[in-house]
């Protein structure tokens, strides 16, 4: 018999409004997989229970026809987004007792459609890392293989969705943050075009790299939370593509994104960097089911190539400069320490002059390829990495290079602004989730959610789950353990 969590995001809220199950049903079931598994994944790094139950009571008081697509349904906030009156340490033993005084617009969103957040999701320190292994939390772990990572920054918001203890979460993605965990753990992770999540209401939008999304195990439900996210608000820098008539979710469902032309490539684009053939296959598999969907798939040469690191690297230096209390600099991480050290180097003409020339190279590279509508390639360089495989030289410059070397793709997407998705499609070949990205057109949403609709159809679906999904307790997990078993 099928377990609440066992149902997508979309059918817990269906079952809510046909009255087989309440909200205050699903968090109960969902916290209790919380306090049993939370800790074996590291998925939280502060779970707020009492809120939940007290969201969950006033979810169920809403009348029906006023509830919308995720009313009632359990998710999870990501560490690095400000949470009123919730502990919000951005990963970081320096903000290890910061309670925000707002919350982030996004947030604001996620509540108002009727969502109940069970916590802050683990996160790298400062968003400055694609692994989730700091100081205040477990590390995130993969739940296919605990002894690989979850990845990062949004690490604990895919191992809580992958490991069934919330349907969808909340993450973000300034360098890949959504799409390197989704991939890692076999999840849908979503980075919108620029503009189409607010950032606000601090900050200055960070040159445009990062952005909220939507982390889930099936392209429905990640298109049904964009769309509560996906709310346009005065004084963003960055001006908000159109939605789709009916909303994203709308274009899922119906999964026709027309006959397009989409560019194969699999060259790495921040490193010269040999790629996993499982990387590859993975690639070949999605090529071959877009083909027998009725697209046309060409081999195109990548946007942008290993010359744009330099530039790129610029401005995550400075991105690493948020405001920290001088008096807890020495609480940061050795890669923190590196990062924001580079960064106070770096001049205001340097920065002035470095995106003058990223924006010069991504004009360059839309031409190369502007005969195509989607392009396809791998997510990451390599299927998994083992936690501390990173950090095990200890050396952060090391650290930071091997960063680049493990995920090639994702960070370009986010120079150019463009919507860019991580799909389950492929295996490796004990098992383990291998994700591919595909990539649309900037401010073309919606038919970068269709096609990947269509994909996830013709793969028969991909909503399938480790071995730790059916673990009673976390005593019953085999770390060692693998498995795509039927659920």
């Amino acid at each position: 018999m099928a377990e609440p969590h066992d149902l997508t995001a979309l059918e817990q809220a269906a079952a809510i409004a046909r009255g087989e199950l309440t909200s205050v049903d699903l968090v109960e079931h969902c916290l209790g997989r919380v306090a049993a598994l939370g800790d074996t994944v590291g998925a939280f790094v502060t779970v707020t229970q009492d809120l939940a139950r007290q969201a969950a009571r006033a979810a169920d008081a809403v009348p029906v026809e006023e509830r919308g697509p995720l009313h009632g349904v359990p998710t999870a906030i990501k560490d690095l987004t400000l949470t009123a009156g919730v502990r919000t340490t951005f990963g970081s033993a320096a903000f290890v007792d910061f309670v925000p005084p707002v919350d982030a617009d996004v947030v604001r969103f996620i509540k108002a459609a009727g969502l109940v957040s069970l916590g802050k999701t683990t996160t790298s320190e400062l968003g400055c890392s694609l692994y989730s292994e700091g100081r205040v939390a477990p590390p995130a772990r993969n739940p296919w293989q605990l002894a690989y990572t979850a990845g990062g920054s949004s690490g604990g918001a895919a191992a809580a969705v992958a490991a069934g203890l919330v349907p969808v979460a909340q993450g973000s993605d300034g360098g890949g943050s959504l799409r390197i965990p989704a991939s890692l753990c076999g999840l849908v992770g979503y980075k919108p075009s620029r503009g189409v999540v607010s950032g606000g209401p601090l900050g200055s939008g960070a040159f445009g790299l990062p952005t909220s999304g939507p982390l889930g195990r099936t392209v429905a439900d990640v298109a049904a939370l964009l769309d509560v996210m996906a709310v346009p608000v005065p004084g963003e820098p960055y001006l908000s593509p159109p939605a789709p008539p009916g909303g994203y979710l709308a274009v899922a469902r119906r999964a026709e994104p027309g006959p397009l032309r989409i560019g194969r490539f699999t060259t790495p684009m921040l490193a010269d960097e040999p790629v996993h053939p499982d990387c590859v296959a993975a690639v070949d598999r999605a090529a071959a089911l877009l083909t027998a969907a009725g697209h046309e798939v060409v081999e195109v040469p990548p946007p942008l190539g290993p010359a744009v690191w330099p530039l790129f690297e610029i401005l995550w230096y400075v991105l690493a400069l948020a405001p920290v209390p001088p008096q807890r600099e020495a609480e940061l991480l050795p890669l923190t320490r590196l990062m924001r050290a580079r960064g106070a180097e770096i001049s205001a003409g340097t920065l002035a002059t470095t995106l003058g020339e990223l924006q010069a190279q991504v004009r360059l590279g839309a031409r190369r390829t502007a005969g195509v509508d989607l392009l396809l390639c791998p997510t990451l360089a390599a299927p998994q990495a083992p936690v501390g495989w990173f950090t095990a030289d200890g050396d952060p410059a090391a650290d930071f290079d091997r960063q680049r070397r493990f995920s090639p793709y994702c960070a370009i997407f986010n120079v150019t602004g463009d919507p860019s998705v991580s799909l389950p499609v492929g295996t490796t070949t004990d098992g383990l989730p291998v994700g591919v990205l595909l990539t649309g057109r900037y401010g073309d949403d919606a038919r970068l959610i269709a096609t990947a609709a269509q994909l996830e159809n013709s793969s028969d679906g991909w909503d399938r789950h480790p071995a730790i999904w059916r673990a009673a307790d976390s005593a019953n997990v085999n770390g060692d353990g693998v498995g795509w078993p039927a659920s």
